[in-house]
């Protein structure tokens, strides 16, 4: 009798997900396909720390051929590192500037592009629906951060009622704007990451944490605290 096959047998294998070499060559070939100085900037980046090891290896080996080689060494896997830093900033780069403009943009960035002490949401927190101007909000110890993604003509009235909400709620927090769209005053994409991580620091981690928390509250129940009331210092009420 023919043996029969089981249901598990008969499954479709899931599809296998690509090594690591051939993701790196993915993002090589997207990188270099988007951005032409990508390969000058990248050999430049490996070949500098090479030669400079040569260079070293054959003043300061003093003929010992043990020498010279852990000096060829330590240059290659040098020059590797910076190719690899290099790639990865051009990568990141390529990939914005592909998206640049389009809506959402912003939110790609803050999903995925920013530090961990920075408490982002891939949504905008408003957003007009016949422009698509729309308003991020990012927390961080640089405070409050609102970044409105359009002309500064669109998001202009949608950032000002976003931090007028923010100042009363948190009259205590510092609060930036930031802008990405067309106009000459605006941050570019790939940027904005960056240029967040400038703004100088006036919350600590629990700071942070806290008007992270108490944003995203208000956001579900839209119950605003009290004009002056600062979150940091409210008390518990005693039991009766």
């Amino acid at each position: 009798m023919a043996r029969r096959t089981s249901p598990e047998n008969t499954s479709p294998k899931p599809p296998k997900e690509p090594g690591r070499f051939t993701q790196m060559w993915q993002v090589f070939k997207m990188t270099r396909r988007v951005d032409k100085s990508a390969l000058p900037l990248m050999l430049l980046a490996l070949l500098l720390p090479v030669a400079a090891g040569v260079l070293a290896g054959l003043f300061l080996s003093a003929g010992n051929v043990l020498a010279l080689v852990l000096y060829i060494v330590v240059g290659l896997m040098l020059g590797i590192l910076l190719l690899l830093i290099v790639l990865g900033r051009k990568a990141e780069r390529a990939a914005y500037s592909q998206i640049e403009g389009q809506p959402g943009a912003v939110g790609a960035v803050m999903k995925s592009g920013l530090r961990r002490s920075w408490r982002a949401a891939e949504m905008p927190v408003a957003v007009q629906g016949r422009s698509q101007a729309a308003v991020y909000r990012a927390v961080g110890k640089g405070g409050v951060v609102l970044i409105g993604e359009g002309s500064v003509a669109q998001t202009k009235k949608l950032v000002d009622e976003e931090r007028r909400k923010v100042a009363r709620i948190l009259p205590n927090v510092p609060i930036t704007v930031l802008h990405v769209g067309p106009d000459a005053e605006s941050v570019p994409l790939h940027k904005i990451a960056g240029r967040m991580n400038k703004i100088k620091s006036s919350l600590n981690r629990n700071e942070v944490l806290a008007v992270s928390n108490r944003l995203q509250s208000l956001g579900k129940n839209g119950l605003p605290i009290p004009k002056g009331v600062d979150p940091f210092k409210v008390r518990a009420g005693r039991p009766r």
